[in-house]
């Protein structure tokens, strides 16, 4: 990249997503896109966010072509060898801008960076008697038992529930059954736990999980806040249910992610594999791969359902933030909850969205930057963030 002049390859980039590039352009651009599938080690922390803007520019723009290709049946195959398959986001800003831009104004909003560190695994975990146990400070290992249910934290950031020992000393009788565990992560916080029937669950930041530690009877219940994604392990004669709020949803064995936050009016439940019903006092609905089902928090109603983009709704299972038209409220609640911080808004922000990838990895100073890149502004005062929107900075980098 540094034998490239910078307008030069501004001026290549916008010919390549108004299709006016010529043959070696498209190659080089594409063969730049194929370096980062290819060579990790090029990206490191501090060009990550930028490589990553121009990447999904690629990206997009490439997608669009096969897309208008395609509905005219001129194209057979994948572009790039499955690349096309991958998550396709319309970025909305000038991504050589960013890539290019000016390093000293790093420093202009670069404090918050001290305050406020991305999440990670993070999590405390309250056994049936109330004892707490603050898993990210516990050594790998049992870290304890109850009624012939071994906890074990292993070195990859879990927490595995199984029968201590073989035998009648194993068996679960009633009582034990009714004791309940709970694992809560906090903001900027993330933790998987696998349950005694085997599902793994991966709770995301701000979100608490209620489970038995034995599952009894006919059929396997816990309640969850916040969001979190499932794996459920089969058993067709035990129903898996997770309750939260108005909304309980069932499943055989399936991998599917909630969405239920207490400042989200909408609970959200998307389904990656397999089927679930989700009910809300007397209504309910099925759904299969690709759809993702809307209830009421506070009031029992009608479950819609919707096709969605699985890439967006799972990408913070894979340390990622996608978003597409977004509204920025909704934006930055996700942002709160990763980074730890507060958020106040100053003036109408109705209209204003936001599109684009993010890695949960990337500091938050680089974070609030691209969104400044879309004519949003911040103060910074500690933890507390203000966001306005100055509409004449967005047409100054149209």
């Amino acid at each position: 990249m540094k034998d490239i002049n910078k307008q030069h390859f501004q001026d290549m980039l916008e010919r390549y997503r108004q299709n006016t590039a010529n043959k070696a352009e498209v190659e080089f651009l594409e063969r730049y896109y194929e370096a980062f599938e290819e060579g990790a080690d090029l990206i490191n922390d501090h060009n990550e966010s930028s490589y990553a803007f121009v990447r999904n520019e690629i990206k997009s723009t490439a997608d669009k072509r096969i897309a208008a290709l395609q509905s005219k049946g001129r194209v057979k195959r994948l572009w790039l060898g499955g690349v096309a398959a991958a998550v396709a986001v319309a970025i909305a800003v000038s991504v050589s801008a960013y890539f290019f831009a000016d390093k000293s104004s790093e420093d202009l909003i670069a404090q918050v960076d001290e305050l406020a560190l991305p999440g990670g695994n993070k999590a405390t975990l309250t056994l049936a008697n109330g004892a707490q146990v603050v898993l990210t400070e516990a050594a790998n290992g049992e870290i304890a038992r109850q009624a012939g249910i071994s906890i074990t934290k292993t070195a990859d950031g879990k927490i595995i529930y199984t029968v201590a020992k073989a035998g009648a000393d194993a068996e679960m009788d009633e009582a034990t059954a009714q004791l309940k565990n709970t694992i809560t992560t906090p903001n900027g916080g993330e933790y998987t736990v696998v349950l005694p029937d085997g599902t793994m669950v991966k709770l995301n930041a701000a979100s608490s999980l209620v489970f038995p530690t034995a599952f009894q009877g006919d059929e396997r219940m816990v309640e969850l806040s916040g969001e979190a994604y499932f794996e459920v392990a089969k058993n067709r004669q035990m129903p898996f249910r997770i309750k939260s709020g108005m909304q309980t949803v069932e499943v055989l064995g399936t991998h599917f992610n909630i969405s239920a936050y207490d400042n989200e009016e909408t609970m959200k439940t998307t389904l990656a594999e397999g089927s679930v019903k989700v009910s809300s006092g007397s209504y309910e609905s099925i759904i299969v791969p690709g759809q993702q089902t809307l209830v009421n928090r506070q009031v029992a109603g009608p479950v819609k359902k919707q096709a969605v983009n699985l890439d967006k709704e799972l990408a913070w299972t894979n340390n990622q933030f996608v978003f597409e038209d977004d509204d920025i409220r909704s934006v930055m609640r996700k942002i709160s909850r990763w980074y730890n911080i507060d958020i106040r808004y100053e003036g109408d922000l109705s209209d204003n969205t936001f599109s684009g990838g993010i890695f949960r990895s990337m500091r938050l100073s680089e974070v609030l930057k691209i969104l400044k890149l879309q004519g949003f502004d911040f103060d910074v005062r500690g933890r507390e963030i203000t966001i306005r929107y100055k509409a004449e900075d967005n047409n100054d980098n149209n």
